[in-house]
């Protein structure tokens, strides 16, 4: 008998309904994601419609949508001062980048789960500081899907609301190889795109 033939007889004879399965988590369940050092992240559009922009040539031509999430990006370092932002680039319908996380430490800059636009007359995309326990890069990621979202919907008059997909993918960085094999495949990415896996 397979496993899953004994789980099934199992569930019969205690004639309870079977469990909804969990959403299968993309994540290191051993890895603890506050430890300082480099991560590359991919970041899909829900449904992965090719709403950021459009490759020309060998290059991305951002879309409205796409530059709101460009300076999201790049603004990260401003919230969180305990990060560095590496190479970063918009796609289509997803985005890659790498993120170092230099220490672990609460800050003052850091975005609470909120997350809102701050009330003031301060210049760019930001949300309102307020100070979390600890940084990781589940937070980090999560503010940036949050706020973006919802200042591409503040910005877009469109029926069709923005999102990002649930989960996104994340690869611990190794050492120095590893590092600028990630570098290379976020620069040369918009040279691939008819090849890439998000290419729908």
């Amino acid at each position: 008998m397979t496993v899953g033939s004994k789980q099934l007889a199992v569930q019969k004879r205690s004639k309870e309904p079977a469990q909804p399965q969990r959403r299968k988590t993309l994540r290191l369940s051993e890895y603890d994601y506050s430890s300082p050092g480099a991560y590359f992240v991919t970041i899909c559009v829900n449904g992965k419609r090719h709403i950021l922009g459009t490759i020309v040539g060998e290059e991305i031509h951002l879309s409205k949508v796409g530059e709101i999430v460009q300076e999201v990006w790049h603004n990260l370092s401003r919230h969180y001062e305990n990060i560095e932002l590496d190479e970063f680039i918009v796609m289509p319908n997803h985005v890659h980048g790498i993120i170092w996380i230099l220490s672990n430490l609460p800050s003052t800059k850091s975005v609470g789960a909120g997350l809102r636009p701050a009330q003031s007359s301060r210049e760019g995309l930001r949300p309102s500081p307020t100070k979390i326990t600890q940084l990781n890069l589940p937070e980090i990621i999560r503010a940036f899907k949050s706020f973006s979202a919802r200042e591409i919907n503040k910005t877009i008059n469109s029926p069709d609301k923005f999102s990002w997909q649930r989960s996104y993918h994340d690869h611990v960085i190794r050492n120095d190889d590893d590092l600028n094999q990630h570098r290379a495949y976020i620069q040369n990415n918009p040279l691939k795109w008819a090849k890439d896996e998000y290419y729908l």
